[in-house]
């Protein structure tokens, strides 16, 4: 019988300690054969995303990204999506589960563990650079791995929308405070989440604190970064998978390019990462993860929420 889950569904399913539990198994799992095909229309991203990952499933994901959609009346979701999981054995679809509302959850998911496994325990500063649709979910699933941080940040462009998202996260119990200077936030802050839609650096090295760890979560396509090129010589690198980084994303594309960097300036992946191979060096390291997202990931979480499904139901 083929589950489906609803965008309701997976909202009452999942939990930061679940999804995040589920990417970091995922990852003691054979890496995932993955392959990608995206097609760009002016701003607008279709993007078909497929993984097979041994011992769990195969899967597609299908989706579109429209960044105008927020701005529309009534306002829409950027992404909408749908995900199908495929038995790896006999190839028959098990499930299909809202891409949609897993593609929130995975991807704020993922900065969470790739920032447990690289930023300071001690760190009492996060800054959240951006206010659109994945800020909310980024800062709480930060907040589920370093419940000590005091202080949350909030920057961005518009103060109008940095001023909705911080009524959003009134039932914190960290102080939320908006900045109305990135340049002046940014030396602030332990853990800087970046999340924009920007072309053009936004994030300036220069400005890091010693010990930061960034996570950079916004540029997708190939003319997309958030950091400057100060950002790559001061930090320590790593990425959720170098499939999708690597050769896909500006972030690291166009400083590979241009010569500022090599392939070897990432040190690890989440595979490394989570087995111990990979990460933080000293208390000193700037440690720089980019989120570059994929099926696989899709796949882990809607995995562990189809399973919590059928726990629930017997």
């Amino acid at each position: 019988m083929v589950v489906s889950l609803s965008a309701q569904d997976v909202r009452e399913l999942a939990t930061w300690p679940l999804v995040i539990s589920a990417i970091r198994e995922g990852h003691r799992l054979p890496k995932a054969d993955i392959g990608d095909t995206f097609v760009h229309a002016r701003d607008n991203t279709m993007l078909v995303r497929s993984a097979y990952i041994d011992g769990l499933a195969a899967g597609v994901k299908a989706a579109t990204v429209v960044p105008e959609n927020p701005k529309k009346s009534p306002p829409l979701p950027s992404v909408h999506a749908q995900i199908m999981l495929f038995d790896p054995n006999s190839g028959q679809l098990t499930a299909l589960v809202d891409g949609t509302e897993v593609t929130a959850w995975k991807t704020a998911g993922d900065s969470a563990l790739g920032c447990d496994l690289l930023a300071r325990k001690n760190a009492e500063t996060f800054l959240m650079i951006g206010a659109g649709a994945m800020a909310e979910p980024l800062v709480r699933a930060h907040l589920s791995i370093r419940p000590n941080l005091k202080t949350v940040l909030l920057w961005n462009r518009s103060a109008e929308a940095a001023a909705v998202l911080k009524d959003k996260l009134n039932d914190l119990s960290q102080s939320v405070f908006i900045e109305p200077s990135l340049d002046a936030a940014v030396p602030k802050a332990d853990i800087v989440c970046c999340a924009t839609m920007t072309k053009t650096p936004i994030l300036k090295g220069k400005l890091l604190k010693q010990g930061a760890h960034i996570d950079l979560v916004g540029a997708f396509k190939p003319d997309m970064r958030e950091a400057d090129d100060d950002v790559h010589s001061r930090g320590r690198w790593f990425v959720d998978s170098r499939d999708t980084t690597i050769d896909h994303i500006g972030e690291l594309k166009i400083p590979i390019k241009q010569g500022v960097i090599d392939e070897n300036a990432v040190k690890g992946d989440l595979h490394q990462l989570v087995s111990g191979e990979q990460g933080r060096q000293s208390p000193d390291d700037i440690t720089v993860f980019k989120n570059g997202g994929g099926a696989h990931l899709d796949i882990m979480v809607s995995a562990a929420l189809v399973a919590a499904r059928q726990k629930h139901t017997g």
